[in-house]
C-alpha cells in the first residue's frame, strides 16, 4: 500500500515497522517543510501521523480508509528533526476502528503531536502484494 502512495513517497515518509493493529513511519523535516515561523508545517506532522494510521488500520488485509482525525501539536518540529509516528489500535466494533497515534522527535521522549483516527473497513481484501 505504502509502496503506491505517491504523497507519502514525496514527502519522504518511510515505513520502520509494522503488525496487527499497529505500525511505525518516519520523515525528516526538510526546508521545504518549514512555515514562516521555521516550524514544520502542521499538515506535515499530521501527515506522516496519517501514514502510519493508514499502514496499521490496512494491516488486516482489508481495504480500509479514514473517516476522520484530529490532532494536538504540543512541540514545534524543526528543519532536520526526523519524526517518528507511532500507530496502534485502541478499539473497534464492526467495520469501525479507532486507532491513536503519537508523533515523537527521534531519540527523545517528546512529544510533537497526539494524532486519534477513526477508520471504516470497506470489506475489500487487499490485493496480494499490494500490502505495506
Amino acid at each position: 500500500m505504502l509502496g503506491q502512495d505517491a504523497a507519502s513517497t514525496m514527502l519522504g515518509i518511510t515505513l520502520v515497522d509494522v503488525g496487527p493493529g499497529r505500525a511505525v513511519t518516519a520523515m525528516t523535516v526538510r526546508a521545504d517543510m518549514v512555515n514562516g515561523w521555521g516550524s514544520c508545517h502542521g499538515a506535515l506532522v499530521a501527515a506522516v501521523a496519517d501514514t502510519a494510521f493508514a499502514v496499521a488500520c490496512n494491516s488486516f488485509g482489508v481495504v480500509t480508509v479514514a473517516q476522520n482525525f484530529e490532532i494536538e501539536f504540543l512541540l514545534a518540529a524543526k528543519e532536520g528533526d526526523r519524526l517518528v509516528a507511532t500507530a496502534t489500535r485502541r478499539s473497534g466494533a464492526g467495520r469501525t476502528g479507532v486507532y491513536d497515534v503519537t508523533v515523537t522527535r527521534e531519540g527523545s521522549d517528546e512529544v510533537v503531536a497526539e494524532f486519534r483516527g477513526r477508520s471504516r473497513s470497506l470489506g475489500t481484501p487487499i490485493e496480494p502484494g499490494a500490502q505495506a
